[in-house]
């Protein structure tokens, strides 16, 4: 899996020229481009890698409020903490696109420009890639990790919004009038081998295995009815909680 950098979808952008030159000049000119990846730097926004036609030019670290979808400045003009609501979580980094909900029509909170509608591009997401680093993130705790959703907004700008600063709606499934969500942040890590009852399957060597509670069910259940364990599916059946068919086989 990608560290630091991942790729975009070759995705056709509009730069402002003074992102090219420090911000010394080029206030007002816009400059064609095309997406080719993006850096993710714990603490910093994301950094964007992209190429210049007009120039045969590569030009990276550019922020996501470097970008327009057409040359010509938006309304509003956000800035960049209003475009990207969250920091960089950590240098493992994954860029994919969710299908289902690719179509769909979303609705952006912005920290301080009210609601902004949008089209889905794709999500930037993060986690620790490398077990043998100490993890200072926060990427991979349920309460603190964020989504960062790509999405080219209406005004004209990018931006990348976390799933809990959203509303995502379908014409198909969508009520008319959906209800506000009620939930609350997650902080359960879910796991499912540890904690409960010790499976025991050390010992075991049968493909079709069974935990140490089966078996101590099943010698029960022998001493109890000689038919289990000689043949009888019937029998097997009515201790698994399964209907065998006309065979005799479940």
């Amino acid at each position: 899996m990608s560290c630091l950098i991942t790729n975009l979808p070759s995705y056709e952008v509009w730069v402002r020229k003074e992102y090219l030159t420090d911000h010394k000049s080029g206030h007002g000119e816009f400059v064609k481009g095309v997406w080719v990846s993006a850096k993710s730097i714990p603490g910093r926004a994301f950094y964007f890698e992209t190429y210049l036609p007009e120039y045969a030019a590569m030009f990276d670290k550019l922020p996501i409020s470097a970008f327009l979808s057409s040359p010509e400045l938006p309304d509003p003009d956000m800035t960049l903490h209003n475009l990207q609501f969250w920091n960089c979580m950590d240098y493992g980094v994954v860029a994919v696109q969710k299908q289902f909900i690719g179509s769909m029509h979303y609705e952006v909170y912005t920290r301080d420009f009210g609601t902004q509608t949008g089209t889905y591009i794709c999500t930037l997401d993060n986690y620790h890639q490398d077990v043998d680093a100490i993890d200072y993130s926060t990427s991979e705790q349920p309460a603190e990790h964020k989504s960062h959703n790509l999405l080219e907004l209406d005004n004209g700008q990018f931006c990348l919004y976390p799933n809990n600063r959203m509303r995502i709606y379908d014409n198909s499934i969508t009520p008319e009038v959906p209800k506000n969500p009620d939930f609350k942040v997650s902080t359960v890590y879910y796991q499912v081998e540890n904690g409960h009852d010790r499976d025991g399957l050390g010992s075991e060597e049968n493909y079709f295995w069974k935990t140490a509670k089966e078996r101590s069910d099943l010698s029960i259940n022998v001493e109890a009815d000689p038919n289990i364990g000689a043949g009888n599916t019937a029998a097997q059946a009515d201790l698994y909680g399964y209907e065998p068919d006309s065979n005799g086989l479940g």
